[in-house]
């Protein structure tokens, strides 16, 4: 069952209650270089993001934001730390949403002219805490750390709602796995507002994908979240792409599934480059199509019965099946092609599969 929680608007994606859990990104390249900036965001785009997030250090940030807002197509969302009036020049550039950090954006006099512009804009915020930056009041609490991000959340909370501003989205996270989660699941008792999962500085590609998985994994299979960013120390399209893979390995999102065998001394062909190229023309896809690459013609066919569409290769060529039913034999060659003719097949016929 999934938590229930109160639905804002951020730009054109509704989030929370039962709108579907939305992933999203953080660009990498400086800000003020709209040009670098909007291509980045467009590749992102193209990859699924459906909210970007850009950092703003200073006023020339700032200043890029209207710019870059008017040149893609998904919500823009401001990452705002230590300085208030950037938040006021973001939301004066027409940004869908602001990050504030209360562990560093200042005392509670800033934060609410922030907030008070935000309710006049009609703007969400979201009240994102990190464990390398609580603030100081809370970086020594006896109870622990989870409950020290909790807490920090529901101050500022408390503060917002006190100005009758309730467009608020929350985040806690940690770089540690269980405390992150924790954190969320003490959160997610006391609020109703939509939860912004993450696992803050996971590492890199293969580590970051790990603890993001285990992490984001455990929360939302509890019910707990609303918005997910993977980060990771790499292309911030990887982080889309293992995004939409932990959604859809909880049936939280629809799309294709590769199931592949992880090969052993039977096997005659490169299965890891075959089940790459496949899993990599995968992505232009969103229906929730099963495709299996295998690496033995003998027993693939019955291991992934479970696929709509296979192949099963040995040395030379192989087999294309579905439903573990063989249609034809394939040259070696031809394989992958052979497979994404039929899938588009499928594709003509239900589009909806």
């Amino acid at each position: 069952m999934r938590r229930k929680s109160r639905q804002i608007q951020v730009g054109k994606v509704r989030i929370g209650g039962n709108a579907p859990i939305a992933v999203q990104s953080m660009t990498t390249t400086k800000t003020a270089d709209t040009a670098a900036t909007i291509a980045q965001i467009r590749k992102l785009e193209s990859a699924g993001c459906e909210i970007i997030r850009v950092a703003v250090p200073d006023g020339e940030s700032a200043r890029a934001l209207k710019t870059i807002k008017e040149n893609i197509s998904i919500p823009l969302v401001a990452d705002i730390h230590f300085d208030w009036r950037l938040a006021l020049a973001a939301l004066d550039a027409g940004v869908d949403k602001i990050r504030i950090n209360p562990g560093n954006i200042g005392g509670l006099d800033r934060v609410k002219r922030i907030v008070l512009k935000a309710k006049e804009k009609n703007i969400p915020i979201r009240i994102g805490v990190n464990a390398g930056s609580l603030h100081k009041k809370y970086a020594k609490a006896k109870e622990g750390l989870a409950k020290a991000l909790m807490d920090s959340a529901l101050e500022h909370v408390h503060f917002f709602e006190g100005l009758n501003f309730h467009d608020i989205v929350i985040s806690v996270k940690s770089s540690s796995v269980p405390i992150t989660i924790e954190a969320y699941r003490m959160l997610a008792k006391m609020v109703d507002y939509p939860l912004h999962l993450g696992i803050t500085e996971a590492g890199t590609l293969l580590s970051g994908a790990v603890k993001s998985s285990v992490g984001l994994g455990v929360l939302l299979h509890e019910g707990i979240g609303d918005t997910i960013r993977v980060s990771l120390t790499a292309d911030p399209v990887k982080e889309i792409q293992v995004g939409f893979e932990i959604l859809r390995s909880l049936g939280l999102r629809a799309g294709p599934e590769l199931i592949s065998c992880p090969t052993c001394g039977r096997c005659e062909i490169d299965l890891i480059s075959l089940a790459e190229e496949v899993g990599e023309k995968l992505l232009s896809y969103s229906a929730p199509i099963k495709v299996a690459v295998m690496g033995c013609v003998v027993n693939g066919p019955g291991e992934a019965k479970e696929a709509d569409l296979g192949i099963a290769a040995g040395r030379g060529g192989g087999l294309l099946f579905a439903k573990g039913k063989p249609m034809r034999k394939v040259p070696e060659d031809k394989l992958v092609e052979v497979l994404m003719e039929e899938i588009e097949k499928l594709s003509m016929v239900d589009p909806q599969w």
